[in-house]
């Protein structure tokens, strides 16, 4: 099973013009299906020939995962901890973005420590920690990961940030999120390379249909990643023309909804995973914030508790 699970893997990010580590995605097999002493022993045996690599530290931050997956907390946290004092060792000869396992390793060490403190009744103090980590790593890729956590655990039940709408994918001219408001707005946060997204439309295009006649709107927020199809390297203006491309072959169905075109919003919604479903009441507070899919069942009964009874 981990050697199948492992040429999928592999096999997966080649298509997509990725670099592919071995020892990371062996680790994190193992971790994710809670053979952590194998995952320990792929690390010790790399580390004894190779040292403390970047590929090393993004492969122990998924020892990190796996452990507080299995709810080992104190473990998850020890973990954790080292990761991140390995990161910012490296950090000292270079920036954080400069390599592509640092900011996986530092995001989820950071992530692990909030999620850690949250579930053992820390969460005041996992908030406050990650304030701090959201303000220090502003200006670096891991941004939206460390507001992803900090949503998770105190956006529900407050005000939704605004959007930025000044540039739109398709569709009419995106407006202010205050505009909206007087009904339930849900927001689709999209990337175009993202496949989840895709299966997401059958969803969301059901509760167009049968809440649309009732208020229910949808906007389709999404940003530039600085390439198109197969990965290739792309300035902005032909990034947006293939997000367009995608949009209408996609997402057409959707209808005329506003389409945002942002890195902004997804770093104020901390859209780390895509897509990420925001539910907005008619008042403008966030009802749902969820990074990943949902069923239509689950998003019905939501919408369905926002709107007046027939």
């Amino acid at each position: 099973m981990l050697l199948r699970g492992l040429i999928f893997f592999l096999v997966a990010l080649c298509a997509r013009g990725a670099t592919v580590s071995v020892l990371v995605y062996r680790v994190q097999l193992a971790a994710m299906n809670g053979e952590l002493n194998a995952a320990k022993q792929f690390l010790s045996q790399y580390k004894s020939s190779a040292g403390t690599t970047p590929d090393y530290v993004e492969a122990l931050s998924w020892v990190s995962r796996g452990e507080l997956k299995e709810k080992r907390y104190a473990e998850a946290v020890e973990t954790a901890a080292e990761v991140r004092r390995l990161c910012l060792e490296a950090l000292k000869s270079r920036k954080l973005d400069a390599d592509s396992s640092l900011p996986v390793a530092l995001g989820a060490s950071i992530e692990v420590q909030a999620q850690a403190g949250a579930a053992q009744g820390s969460r005041d103090q996992a908030v406050a920690f990650l304030r701090q980590e959201v303000i220090r790593w502003r200006a670096t890729s891991i941004r939206a990961r460390i507001q992803k956590n900090l949503n998770l655990l105190t956006l529900e039940g407050k005000p939704a940030p605004p959007l930025d709408v000044a540039a739109s994918v398709a569709g009419p001219k995106s407006r202010p999120l205050l505009l909206h408001r007087g009904h339930p707005v849900l927001l689709f946060f999209w990337a175009h390379w993202c496949s989840d997204c895709k299966q997401e439309i059958a969803v969301i295009q059901r509760l167009q249909q049968k809440y649309g006649p009732r208020g229910f709107e949808v906007i389709a927020p999404t940003q530039h990643y600085g390439y198109v199809a197969g990965g290739q390297d792309a300035p902005a203006e032909v990034e947006t023309r293939y997000i367009q491309a995608v949009f209408s072959q996609y997402y057409g169905g959707l209808g005329a909804v506003e389409t945002p075109l942002s890195e902004e919003n997804f770093g104020r919604y901390g859209v780390s995973t895509t897509p990420t479903l925001v539910l907005v009441d008619g008042a403008g507070i966030v009802r749902v914030y969820n990074p990943g899919n949902l069923s239509y069942e689950v998003l019905a009964a939501k919408i369905e508790s926002l709107l007046p009874r027939k």
